[in-house]
């Protein structure tokens, strides 16, 4: 029998051909219990965990969920809270107590966006700018201001309320699946609020491919809308992300998908959709691609 008090927030991490980078990463995550998702790696990186980190339960998947294979993890996992982590990130020590203080304290909470240093200089992510700005404001309790918007390895969810969203989906896979939740977790009644206090760090791979990231966000941007917005914002979307860099291959990226975005399609209550079109108009709040990198789940 362990000594202490049970677990409160179990580190969920999908991950796909990153062994270096997780072999600096997952000690970070002590001592809180964590769960790695496999995303079809080929290159060994789950044996190589199973052989380093034995404490780390391994979800093995047999083909690329995208950010779905974080739904696996959350299922899993037997402690009210969820922090998300990627393979090049970590929470800084005290942050996930911290976080499950806060959801302890309102039932209201349904997820948690932490505050993100990037790179060895701990910059800023520009988008805790924009989520510190948001326009929805911060109501009476909570840790800091509504959003719509957040980055997955800077967040904290209650399970419950994750489990009700539905996760990420298959629709949007990866790259900007982040508003998509968000719009849904606060459609159930859930408030979603940027926090400072929580601090995560993030060390961004040298394993990217920056147009491909920019033509899935464009994809995933029109995708969203599709499945939660009214026809109006629609087609002002299409207009926006054909002007957007890259935004004519996202649109492109998007057409086979649009059948599977049509079948989930239901749209927003009108009050959440009124604090979307708010943020749309003040330009915050939300979480569109940060300039800085994010890791990814090719």
């Amino acid at each position: 029998m362990s000594d202490g008090p049970p677990p409160r927030v179990t580190v969920v991490v999908a991950t796909r051909n990153r062994w270096d980078d997780l072999r600096k990463s997952l000690p970070h995550h002590a001592p809180h219990p964590v769960i790695l998702v496999d995303n079809a790696s080929d290159d060994g990186t789950p044996d190589e965990v199973e052989r380093a980190f034995p404490e780390v339960r391994v979800v093995r998947l047999p083909r690329n969920a995208g950010a779905v294979a974080r739904n696996l993890g959350v299922a899993q996992a037997r402690t009210p809270y969820v922090a998300f982590a990627d393979d090049d990130s970590w929470w800084e020590p005290g942050a996930l107590d911290l976080a499950a203080d806060l959801l302890d304290s309102d039932p209201r909470l349904g997820l948690l966006a932490g505050r993100i240093l990037v790179g060895t200089d701990a910059t800023l992510e520009p988008v805790c700018t924009q989520m510190a700005e948001s326009a929805l404001g911060t109501h009476d309790g909570e840790p800091g201001p509504r959003v719509l918007g957040f980055i997955a390895c800077g967040a904290v969810v209650r399970r419950t309320a994750y489990l009700q969203a539905g996760g990420f989906d298959p629709v949007v896979f990866f790259a900007g699946e982040e508003e998509r939740l968000a719009l849904d977790l606060a459609a159930d009644g859930w408030a979603v609020c940027y926090a400072p206090e929580l601090v995560a760090r993030h060390f961004p791979s040298p394993t990217r491919d920056v147009v491909a990231r920019h033509v899935r966000i464009a994809r995933n941007t029109m995708l969203t809308a599709l499945m939660r917005r009214p026809w109006g914002v629609v087609a002002r979307t299409a207009r926006r992300t054909a002007r957007s860099p890259h935004g004519v291959r996202g649109l492109l990226a998007a057409a086979p998908r649009v059948p599977a975005a049509l079948r989930s399609r239901h749209l927003l209550p009108p009050t959440v959709e009124a604090d979307r079109l708010l943020l749309d108009a003040a330009g915050s709040g939300s979480a569109p691609l940060p300039h800085g990198a994010r890791a990814e789940l090719p």
